[in-house]
């Protein structure tokens, strides 16, 4: 509560605020935050209802990487890198769709710890699909009708476009998992250079569950191996949370309005299985299942 608190206008049980507390923390609030437009700016800098304890700064849209790489070079060259990180926090439509120029921060490889809060949609302009969209998601951009049942394709794999520019640190981490995010957190906050880690972030609107329900939704997408959960250093896959008994995807799914038409149109089964075949893709690719 000493780094953001008191003010923000979130949702009961939304899973951003979660996620910023913990990284927050993490870093014991020595940080410059920069925050594109989006749910959290939104719920968070309102004049008058402020909820941040560290220094904060609103970008545009399409250009956080910009503003925190700026932020990283001006305190390099006054000589106070030790004050604290530069913190990116910005949604999935900030950083896989309209924040591309997250491109140029990795090829500079500019100090920066970018934390992309992946709630799968433009839920503050009212559920449009954006690049991390799942497949088979009603958003009002991907409706559902005689031609389509939600949106048609695959979510972006930002972890291996991340991976792909060399940044020396590459994670993911949930909402649901908050030790988890500390200790990500702190690993990226003493590496050199531009470091991603994408948190899954339950929206409790836009995926239509109540807010009590947050953690369960939360853990059944990391249960079904929907959402791996895993941790890159310099390109080498350090850790991956495995599971036991892995769950099929419509327990998860089921428990979400913006799933609902997959279970009531006939054509719903045929996508419900190409899911379960994401999830088995996944769990074949970090080898995520443990031996019985």
């Amino acid at each position: 509560m000493r780094f953001f608190g008191r003010g923000h206008g979130a949702c009961p049980g939304c899973g951003l605020t979660i996620a910023v507390r913990n990284v927050l923390e993490a870093l014991e609030g020595k940080c410059f935050v920069a925050n594109p437009t989006g749910c959290l700016e939104i719920i968070s800098s309102q004049y008058g209802k402020n909820a941040w304890g560290v220094p904060y700064i609103h970008s545009l849209f399409d250009n956080v990487a910009a503003v925190a790489s700026g932020i990283s070079e001006a305190l390099k060259a006054m000589g106070r890198e030790d004050e604290g990180k530069v913190v990116v926090f910005a949604g999935d439509g900030a950083t896989a769709d309209i924040g591309l120029t997250l491109h140029g921060m990795f090829d500079r490889n500019h100090d920066v710890i970018y934390i992309c809060l992946d709630n799968e949609a433009y839920q503050n302009t009212g559920h449009q699909q954006s690049a991390l969209t799942p497949l088979g998601e009603a958003t009002t951009t991907t409706p559902v009708g005689k031609i389509m049942l939600g949106k048609m394709g695959r979510k972006k794999d930002m972890i291996a476009i991340a991976l792909a520019h060399g940044s020396p640190y590459v994670a993911t981490s949930s909402a649901v998992l908050p030790a988890d995010i500390r200790r990500k957190v702190k690993k990226a906050a003493g590496i050199v250079g531009a470091k991603y880690i994408q948190i899954h972030c339950p929206c409790v609107t836009g995926w239509g569950i109540d807010g009590k329900e947050v953690v369960k939704v939360g853990n059944l997408a990391i249960e079904t191996a929907l959402y791996p959960i895993v941790e890159f250093e310099n390109g080498k896959l350090l850790t991956v949370r495995k599971l036991k008994d892995r769950k099929p995807v419509e327990e998860y799914l089921k428990l979400q309005r913006r799933f609902r038409h997959l279970f009531t149109n006939p054509e719903g089964k045929k996508i419900i299985a190409e899911i379960q075949r994401i999830a088995d893709a996944n769990a074949l690719k970090y080898n995520i299942d443990l031996k019985k």
